[in-house]
């Protein structure tokens, strides 16, 4: 589960147990003294079963041992906050080329949190609405319908009888947002396994805005209000309707609207797949050229399905920024080379964006244009294009991974690129779950002429 779930059926939703949040910077700093104690135990541990049998093991082979993946997994779902947010980040942008050990990590977090014990909850909801906050609601079910890194949401039924979802974040998430992911990269350099030449620091401290911005809700909730006013006019969509006299800088309150997560529509006809998944991908692309303003999180979670009406709800507009021109004028001269055919070009855009370096093309420059030809190929042709049929993706996982051995290879492209990269990626994989057969470049092509430069 992520925190964008706000609208899921209680009954879908089954936490594990009531866990309190560390809140504290003690409590937290201690929480990561914890797992890093509890991966060099079993670091040393790994390391003399493999020494005894006449091996040798690699840094990696020692960190990413069966016990200590479930090591990270428990301790970052139990401080939750930006620690679990970043894995969950990480997660919807690298499955495909990610070591199978460290993909379990990251999916569990997308899949899991403990929730508030309720006096940690009354104490979060009298600080944001006062003592006799009770007295607002008919109803407030203390058991949340979701739960997970930056907070749980609750179903609620006003005294003027509107049913809310009510989110609530976790006691200290805000105030631990860059400790927390000081310590993340802090554990990341001491792993070994990323290149000391890597400047992180520009991403990093681009994940400590974003995140400080999706603690603020009431950011999230105007942010909200000036999604739903792009999309008044489109009749395919549903955006929740901000309660402003409920919403508070850690609570967010919002209509409920009932609807089925996302990828359950698996088990529907093929062409029902196709026309939601094609208006998704319409959405993103009108999202860059049109909008200049994206939702970034493409968490699975943050689009739910009516099946009465056949609409899609949106959810979750914590990560919701503007695109800065020359991110959208960079994927615009990105996607005219591809949709042309035209290698050299891709290859120059791609420089343009930023998404390789001059030294990475000089030395892997064969592994580059093979992986071009593919994409290429792929989405600028005339065919409708299958999402299911993935077959080309371990070829591209093979050529980046032979990049990736190269560690002085490796390149950050810069923050603003990878929000929206995140985006556009993340929705593949929701196309590769739903199984959908779209035609890529019919959309494309009619959201850029919409849309002239």
């Amino acid at each position: 589960m992520t925190d964008s779930e706000d609208n899921d059926r209680p009954e879908t939703y089954r936490p594990e147990t009531y866990r309190a949040v560390p809140s504290s910077r003690v409590g937290r700093l201690s929480g990561f003294g914890r797992m890093a104690g509890g991966l060099a135990g079993g670091m040393m541990a790994e390391g003399a079963r493999r020494l005894a049998a006449g091996e040798r093991p690699s840094m990696d082979q020692l960190i990413l041992t069966p016990g200590n993946v479930k090591r990270v997994t428990d301790r970052l779902s139990h401080l939750r906050g930006a620690a679990m947010k970043l894995g969950q980040m990480i997660s919807m942008d690298a499955g495909d080329v990610l070591p199978p050990e460290l993909t379990e990590i990251l999916a569990g977090l997308r899949d899991r949190a403990n929730f508030m014990p309720p006096k940690q909850l009354d104490k979060v909801l009298r600080e944001q609405w006062g003592p006799d906050w009770r007295k607002q609601f008919r109803r407030f079910e203390p058991r949340p319908i979701a739960a997970a890194s930056i907070g749980q949401v609750h179903r609620a039924v006003t005294r003027d009888n509107r049913t809310l979802a009510i989110k609530v974040q976790y006691p200290g998430i805000a105030q631990s947002i860059d400790s927390d992911v000081d310590n993340v990269a802090t554990l990341l350099s001491v792993s070994g396994l990323l290149p000391k030449h890597l400047n992180l620091d520009p991403l990093l401290a681009a994940a400590k805005e974003q995140l400080h911005e999706e603690a603020d809700y009431e950011r999230e909730g105007a942010m909200m209000q000036a999604y739903a006013k792009l999309l008044k006019d489109e009749p395919d969509f549903v955006i929740p309707e901000l309660d402003e006299s409920l919403t508070r800088e850690r609570i967010l309150a919002m209509s409920f609207e009932p609807g089925s997560a996302i990828e359950s529509l698996t088990e529907e006809p093929q062409e029902a797949r196709n026309q939601l998944f094609a208006k998704m991908m319409r959405l993103v692309a009108r999202e860059l050229f049109e909008f200049g303003f994206m939702q970034t999180d493409p968490n699975f979670a943050n689009f739910r399905y009516n099946r009465e009406t056949g609409r899609i709800i949106l959810l979750d507009f914590g990560a919701t920024r503007q695109i800065e021109p020359a991110v959208i004028s960079a994927y615009r001269n990105l996607l005219e080379a591809g949709l042309a055919r035209d290698p050299e070009r891709v290859l120059q855009a791609s420089f343009e964006a930023d998404f390789v370096s001059p030294q990475t093309v000089e030395k892997h420059r064969a592994s580059i244009d093979r992986m071009i030809d593919i994409i290429v190929d792929e989405m600028a042709s005339e065919e409708d294009f299958d999402f299911g049929d993935r077959a080309f993706v371990p070829i591209l996982r093979d050529e980046g991974m032979a990049i990736a051995q190269d560690k002085e290879a490796w390149h950050v492209p810069p923050p603003e690129t990878l929000f929206v990269q995140r985006k556009v990626s993340g929705t593949a994989l929701l196309g590769a779950r739903l199984g959908a057969v779209v035609n890529i470049r019919n959309i494309v092509e009619r959201v850029l002429a919409d849309n002239p430069a």
